[in-house]
C-alpha cells in the first residue's frame, strides 16, 4: 500500500496537459526509487520509460497499480492475472454515479475479493508517502518542490483536501508522512487505513478529513489501535449544521441528531474532534506523543496558564477559551495571565514559560507572541523553543503573519497557531479528548412477558420494558370499559392507551391530577373512544423533571441520553449523549454535565435531588442496547421525576424496529 517496490500506471499519458500524465511525473519528481510501468497500448515509451500494452506484459512483479481508465473491470482482471495485491482507482462512475454506479461498484468489489486484490477508491486521488518518496497521485499539489516531511499522516474522504492540507501545512513549515484519498471507500476504508497507520513507524499522529462515517465499527477499531500505539487521532467532519434524518416521534429522536451522535461516537472511540480546518492542520504537535488528559473523576473546568507580550492578542484567545468553559490561571493568582512587555529580556520570557510549564495549578500553557514574532523571533519565539519542556502541552499563538517563526516552532515540534480561533479550538479539542472506552458494560435485560417484539407498543408495554431493564416506573393500571375500574388511590393521571401516539398531551390525551372517582368517570368518558382501554397512573411529584432516552443511530449505533425534561425538552436542548451502554459511574458523569440539574445540586439552598438514582436509571435505560438483535429503534422516559430520594418514570415511549 505505502511502500511498493514497483508500480504500474494503467492509462498513463505522455500529454502533460492530462491528469493521467501526472503520477509518472510526480513519482520521478519526488524521488521514487522503485520501478515504474506505464500502461498504454498506443505507446512504447513515456518520458523515456518503457511503456507496456497491458499490465500482464510487465516483466517484473507489481505491488501497486494506479488505474486511470474507464474500463476498470478489465484492468482489475489484469491485476488478478498479475497477482497484484493493491489497486488504487482514480476512475469514477461507480457509487458516485447513482444506483447503477453503486451496483457496478458492488460487482467490482466482489470480483476483487475473488481475485485477492485490495481496492483504494474508486474516485480516489491516490496516495502520497512523503517519507518513503512515493507520490502515487494526480493531485496537483505535487508540483510543489520538496514538500516538508513530518510525523503526521492524513486520511481524507476528499481527494482535493490532500493538496489543501499539504500546502497549508507546508506554508507553516509543517510536514507530513502519508496522505491518502479514500474516494468511495468500496474496500479499503478510513478505519482500516487508520489501523495501518497505527502500525506505521513514520506516523506519530493521524488526521481525518471526513464527510461521513461509512463504517463506524471499523473506524472505532482503528482508533483504538492508534491509541494503543500512542498515536492520537483527530477528526474534522463536514456538516455540523446538517439536521440529518430526525425521528419525529420523540424528543430523543430530535435531540440526538446526526452531529451530536457523532460527537458521542468520537468521544467513545478516543478521537479528538476539531471545529475548524485550520485546527486540523495545526493541532498535530499539540497532541503528538500525548495521552488524553486526566482532569479527575469529578468533572472540572480545564485550566490554562497564559504568558504574553501583547495583552490584546492574548485576550482574543482567552475570550474564546472562556466561552468553551476553559479557565486561565497564573502562579501568583493575582491576574489571569502573565503579561510581559517588550522591554523584558528574552531570558525572562523563557524563564516564565518554563515556570508555567512546571506550575501544578494548570493543565496546559499558552504563549502569545506579538509583532516581534515577525521580525525578531529571538525576543520571544526562540526563548519558547529553548524553555525546558514540561509534561503538559504547550501551544503558541502568533498574532502577526510570521512564517519564519511558524517554521521554527514546527521544526521544534511545538504547536503554533495563526488565528486565535484555531488556537482555542485546539485546546478545547485536547481537553475534551478521551481515551477509548473498553468493553460494553452490563448484561442484557430480560424482555418482559406479554410484550411483542414487533409492531407498535402501548405506553403500558413501554413501561414494562423499562421496568424490566431496571428503570423505576410509576404505578399504573389499565382501566377497561364499561366501568373503567382500578385500584389506585387518588390523585391519578389518566391517559389514552393508543399505540403509536408519541405525545399524548399534543392530542388532548392526558388528564392530570384527578382527585376523585366522580371526576375520574367524567374524564374517562371524554377520553375513551369506542370503549377503548385507558391507562391510569398514580400522580407523582418531585423536585425536577428529567428526560432519559435511547436511540439506535443509523451511523454510530445505540445512544443513551439524559437531560432537562418535560414537554419543553427540545426547547431546552440541555442534554448529554453517550454511546450505549454506560456504567453507573459514566451515567453520573453525564448527569453532572446537564446545566439544568444545578437546581438539584443544592443551588442557593434548594433541596438536593437524588442524582445518583437518576444515574442508575440512565445506566439501566442504556442496557437496552444489549438486547439480542437490538429490537428497539428508540425509547424515552419523559419526564422522569427526580425526588429527594429516588426517581420515577411517569411517561414512556418505545418504538420497535419492526412495525406493522
Amino acid at each position: 500500500m505505502f511502500a511498493p517496490r514497483a508500480v504500474a500506471l494503467v492509462g498513463a499519458s505522455g500529454d502533460e496537459a492530462k491528469n493521467t500524465s501526472r503520477p509518472q511525473r510526480y513519482l520521478l519528481k519526488h524521488g521514487y526509487a522503485g520501478k515504474i510501468a506505464p500502461i498504454n497500448p498506443s505507446r512504447s515509451e513515456i518520458s523515456g520509460i518503457s511503456c507496456y500494452k497491458n499490465l500482464v506484459d510487465t516483466p517484473y512483479p507489481v505491488d501497486h497499480v494506479f488505474i486511470m481508465v474507464e474500463d476498470v473491470e478489465s484492468a482489475l482482471e489484469d491485476c488478478g492475472r498479475k497477482a497484484v495485491p493493491v489497486a488504487s482507482i482514480f476512475s469514477d462512475g461507480f457509487a458516485d454515479a447513482g444506483d447503477a454506479g453503486m451496483a457496478r461498484q458492488r460487482r467490482l468489489v466482489a470480483r476483487a475479493r475473488e481475485l485477492g486484490v485490495r481496492l483504494l477508491g474508486p474516485n480516489s486521488m491516490g496516495m502520497i508517502n512523503l517519507t518513503g518518496g512515493v507520490a502515487l497521485s494526480v493531485n496537483a499539489i505535487l508540483e510543489m518542490e520538496a514538500p516538508p516531511r513530518g510525523g503526521t499522516s492524513l486520511v481524507s474522504q476528499s481527494g482535493t483536501m490532500l493538496g489543501t492540507i499539504l500546502s497549508r501545512g507546508a506554508a507553516r513549515g509543517f510536514g507530513f508522512s502519508k496522505l491518502v484519498s479514500v474516494g468511495n471507500e468500496s474496500d479499503l476504508g478510513v478505519g482500516e487505513l487508520v489501523e495501518l497507520l497505527a502500525a506505521d513507524p513514520d506516523t506519530r499522529s493521524i488526521l481525518l478529513f471526513l464527510e461521513t462515517v461509512r463504517d463506524a465499527e471499523r473506524l472505532a477499531a482503528g482508533a483504538r489501535a492508534a491509541h494503543a500505539a500512542g498515536k492520537p487521532v483527530v477528526a474534522y467532519k463536514l456538516g455540523r449544521s446538517k439536521l440529518g434524518e430526525r425521528l419525529a416521534r420523540s424528543h430523543t429522536g430530535a435531540l440526538a441528531g446526526e452531529d451530536v451522535a457523532l460527537d458521542a461516537y468520537f468521544r467513545d472511540c478516543g478521537i479528538a474532534r476539531v471545529d475548524l480546518l485550520e485546527t486540523l492542520i495545526e493541532i498535530g504537535p499539540l497532541l503528538a506523543g500525548r495521552r488524553p488528559p486526566d482532569l479527575g473523576a469529578v468533572p472540572r473546568a480545564p485550566r490554562v496558564s497564559v504568558v504574553t507580550t501583547t495583552g490584546g492578542g492574548a485576550a482574543s484567545v482567552v475570550d474564546r477559551l472562556g466561552t468553551q468553559g476553559i479557565e486561565t490561571v497564573s502562579p501568583d493568582g493575582a491576574a489571569p495571565i502573565v503579561d510581559l512587555t517588550m522591554g523584558k529580556k528574552a531570558a525572562a520570557y523563557g524563564a516564565v514559560v518554563g515556570e508555567l510549564l512546571d506550575f501544578p495549578g494548570s493543565d496546559a500553557v499558552l504563549a502569545v507572541v506579538g509583532s516581534s514574532a515577525q521580525f525578531h523571533p529571538r525576543h520571544a519565539v526562540e526563548p519558547i523553543i529553548a524553555a525546558p519542556r514540561g509534561a503538559k502541552p504547550l501551544a503558541v499563538f502568533l498574532t502577526p503573519q510570521a512564517d519564519q517563526s511558524l517554521a521554527l516552532l514546527a521544526q521544534a515540534g511545538i504547536a503554533a497557531f495563526r488565528t486565535p480561533e484555531a488556537c482555542a479550538d485546539a485546546l478545547h479539542a485536547y481537553f475534551t479528548w478521551k481515551a477509548p472506552r473498553g468493553e460494553k458494560p452490563g448484561s442484557p435485560p430480560a424482555w418482559p412477558a406479554g410484550v411483542p417484539a414487533e409492531g407498535n407498543l402501548t405506553e403500558a408495554q413501554a413501561l414494562a420494558v423499562f421496568a424490566a431493564a431496571g428503570v423505576p416506573v410509576v404505578e399504573s393500571a389499565i382501566a377497561k370499559a364499561p366501568d373503567y375500574a382500578h385500584e389506585l388511590s387518588y390523585p391519578v393521571a389518566l391517559k389514552i392507551l393508543e399505540a403509536g401516539v408519541a405525545h399524548k398531551s399534543d392530542v388532548g390525551g392526558v388528564v392530570l391530577g384527578i382527585s376523585s372517582r366522580r371526576e375520574f368517570d367524567a374524564k374517562a368518558r371524554q377520553l375513551a373512544k369506542g370503549g377503548a382501554p385507558l391507562l391510569v397512573q398514580r400522580m407523582e411529584t418531585g423536585l425536577a423533571e428529567a428526560i432519559v432516552g435511547y436511540r439506535e443511530d443509523p451511523v454510530v449505533g445505540p445512544l443513551v441520553m439524559v437531560g432537562a425534561g418535560g414537554i419543553l425538552a427540545e426547547l431546552y436542548n440541555d442534554v448529554v449523549l453517550r454511546l450505549a451502554p454506560v456504567t453507573e459511574a459514566e451515567a453520573l458523569e453525564m448527569v453532572g454535565r446537564v446545566k439544568g440539574f444545578a437546581v438539584l445540586r443544592g443551588y442557593r439552598g434548594l433541596p438536593r435531588g437524588d442524582l445518583q438514582a437518576l444515574a442508575r436509571a440512565v445506566a439501566a435505560m442504556s442496557r437496552l442496547a444489549l438486547l439480542a438483535g437490538r429490537p428497539l429503534r428508540e425509547a424515552e422516559a419523559n419526564p422522569v421525576i427526580v425526588r429527594g430520594q429516588g426517581v420515577v418514570a411517569v411517561d414512556a415511549l418505545a418504538v420497535l424496529k419492526k412495525e406493522k
